[in-house]
């Protein structure tokens, strides 16, 4: 059946997959449809296509197999759509007085005399053409949304489809529609391929095939991967395609030749890499040998001597592992410094600043997140930033940003000495920027655990540069004692050395250890659930006075389960900071965000303006990244905004039609809290 009406409420709408639950009205009747509406809002008025249905506990539901977003056909269903939030600069009172002026000519308005608009009071021209500009592009996004959606593919990707082939974008897809494959990562391939076979393209097609190919290795992308064995690639492929090993042969000899990927043979094995990918790598390995057999212009001859003023100022006593680091960072250009956490990379990094400072050297920190430079900040006494900001890299489509490596030239670092902290965290695309920004003779100090996580981007630069033997590295392993007061530090020694928690008899603990670990042994996830909510509700405030806003971070393997991120975030938040006075509040994507709620950027924006106080100066500046946590301040119904404050006092204002970049971070992801 085909039905026509307007969303009225939504009772249920899963973040993750956007399933939802909503009362339809009709003309005839008011209905519950249930379906996957992505991005759909109360006022939208829409075509679904479907069946009625019989649920056994809920009663009669109209299920939904497509849907198509229409215009809305009453004059209130308008006014609702307008002020929903989805068009720039449009609230309740200017939608109330748009239509109460333009009435049935309000469409036709927007789209050929968007000047007219400037008649209402608080409409100026500019706005009155960007409402313009917001409304047709809504609309456009919303046709092909409604298109994609019929083959399984997300409306998350309407955008980037409208801005790369306009009002055309339909047609360009309805004959070719591979080229999703290049425009967005994480399509479904085989929705992709059931659309290009029902419009009569061969299953040998050469096409076909070489898209298979490219899907196959951008998938391998999404786990850390920069290349994958030929075998293996070769049998994916086949498992996808259905199709010979000889087409697949061909496919990969034509991608080579117009150098879309890579074949490269190494120690018997075939790897194949998307093009860029390869690049990258050999860009990496390129530039980090031409800086470590560059001439050491900044070696200080008296390093014995410097050391021994640093041990009599500091009265700190160096370790032999901590002086031979020091020695190694003096005698060559490119030095690791590695090791877990308490074994003193930390003292390392304050003595190299202080001695080459003290010889007038130029010394810049920094590290890949805004919170691991915010703690290197700290720890030193010393201003470090974020690789983003030292590099001054600008707005990049991380989604197409391995098309275009050669096109980021970069800025040169000013700096004599650059050291890195949590190098685990940096991918291939970081580093080889990084690299091309590093002066010749300047020295580069990489600090890091090898034992962490990967990064969540491609590649292990950190680990495969200490396994490759080429770098002159240093691998701390003793835990010094003040470290070893902690328990935290001495179990996550333990764990990766293969050992048990350690517990509170255990003779090998000092003394004066800290009661800073805690091991709750339960199976029952309702119980689980129970301790964690507990533990940041009171029990950590009456244990030692941790606040949970200023001090406790819940982090979970997993973003689903009722253990999940989502599911966390969701009973944190109702204990944490309910809306008990009915303040201003905003849904997106499934999420509800109120003045107080934490929240974490789940995607780099370059563009993106912040602005902070700095001893009373107000500073300027653009960019947050992935991985950045602050609070919302504030909700503006009025000016359709969220104010957010974040941890390194960058105060951002989101418009509600930006609130998918970020997402509530009273629970993370044990991988998110690296970028952290």
């Amino acid at each position: 059946m085909e039905i026509t009406g307007e969303v009225i409420d939504i009772i249920y709408k899963n973040d993750v997959n956007s399933y939802t639950i909503a009362e339809f009205q009709t003309e005839e009747e008011e209905i519950t449809i249930v379906g996957y509406l992505p991005f759909v809002n109360i006022g939208d008025t829409l075509k679904i296509i479907g069946k009625y249905v019989e649920h056994r506990d809920y009663g009669m539901q109209f299920k939904i197999d497509t849907f198509e977003k229409l215009m809305p056909q009453t004059l209130g269903s308008l006014e609702r759509y307008l002020s929903n939030g989805n068009i720039k600069g449009i609230g309740e009172a200017i939608a109330k007085r748009i239509i109460k002026k333009f009435g049935e000519e309000t469409i036709h308005v927007f789209k050929y005399e968007p000047e007219k608009l400037a008649e209402i009071r608080g409409i100026s021209e500019k706005k009155a053409k960007e409402m313009s500009e917001s409304f047709i592009e809504n609309w456009e996004v919303w046709q092909i949304v409604g298109f994609l959606e019929r083959f399984g593919i997300g409306a998350e990707h309407a955008k980037k489809v409208y801005d790369l082939y306009g009002t055309s974008a339909i047609e360009e897809i309805e004959s070719d529609p591979y080229k999703l494959i290049d425009i967005a990562r994480g399509v479904d391939f085989k929705q992709i391929d059931k659309m290009a076979l029902d419009i009569g393209i061969n299953y040998d097609n050469e096409k076909r095939v070489t898209s298979g190919i490219k899907y196959a290795l951008i998938r391998s992308t999404y786990n850390g991967h920069s290349c994958v064995f030929k075998e293996n690639l070769i049998e994916f492929v086949i498992q996808l395609l259905d199709v010979s090993t000889e087409n697949i042969e061909d496919g990969l000899i034509s991608l080579n030749a117009k150098e879309e990927i890579k074949i490269e043979k190494a120690e018997g094995q075939e790897y194949v890499y998307l093009y860029p990918y390869h690049v990258a790598e050999e860009q990496i390995a390129l530039r980090i040998n031409r800086l470590q057999n560059a001439k050491n212009m900044k070696e200080i001859k008296s390093i014995e001597k410097e050391l021994k003023k640093i041990e009599l100022n500091s009265s700190i006593k160096l370790s032999e592992k901590q002086k031979e680091a020091i020695k190694l960072v003096n005698e060559k250009n490119v030095t690791i410094i590695t090791g877990g956490p308490g074994t003193g990379k930390t003292t390392i990094i304050k003595n190299i600043i202080d001695i080459y400072e003290e010889k007038g050297k130029k010394v810049v920190l920094c590290a890949p997140t805004g919170r691991a430079a915010k703690r290197m900040t700290e720890a030193t006494g010393k201003e470090a930033s974020t690789l983003h900001r030292l590099l001054e890299i600008g707005k990049i489509d991380e989604d197409k940003m391995y098309k275009n490596i050669s096109e980021y030239e970069g800025s040169p670092i000013d700096a004599d000495l650059i050291i890195v902290d949590e190098m685990s965290m940096v991918d291939m695309f970081l580093m080889n920027y990084l690299l091309k920004c590093v002066y010749q003779g300047t020295k580069l100090i990489l600090v890091g655990d090898e034992d962490q996580l990967a990064s969540v981007g491609p590649g292990s630069i950190l680990k495969d540069l200490i396994h490759s033997g080429t770098i002159a590295t240093i691998h701390l392993d003793k835990i010094f004692r003040q470290a070893a007061k902690s328990k935290i530090i001495l179990n996550a020694h333990r764990v990766n050395e293969g050992k048990y928690f350690m517990g509170k008899d255990d003779k090998n603990m000092l003394e004066e250890t800290k009661d800073d670990f805690f091991f709750i042994n339960e199976q029952s996830q309702d119980k689980m659930l129970y301790e964690v909510i507990s533990l940041c509700t009171g029990r950590l405030k009456n244990y030692g006075d941790y606040d949970f806003f200023q001090s406790i971070q819940v982090l979970s393997p997993t973003k689903k389960g009722m253990l999940g991120t989502k599911e966390l975030n969701k009973a944190l938040q109702e204990k944490l900071n309910p809306n008990i006075n009915n303040m201003p509040e905003k849904s997106s994507m499934g999420s509800i965000f109120r003045a107080g709620d934490r929240v974490m950027q789940i995607k780099n924006n370059y563009d993106i303006y912040w602005e902070r106080k700095i001893f009373g100066e107000k500073e300027l500046g653009t960019g947050v990244f992935n991985g950045e946590i602050g609070t919302i301040l504030k909700i503006d119904e009025k000016e359709k905004q969220v104010e957010i404050k974040f941890d390194d006092d960058k105060v951002v204002y989101y418009q509600f039609s930006e609130l998918d970049q970020i997402e509530h971070s009273y629970a993370i992801t044990i991988h998110k809290s690296q970028r952290k």
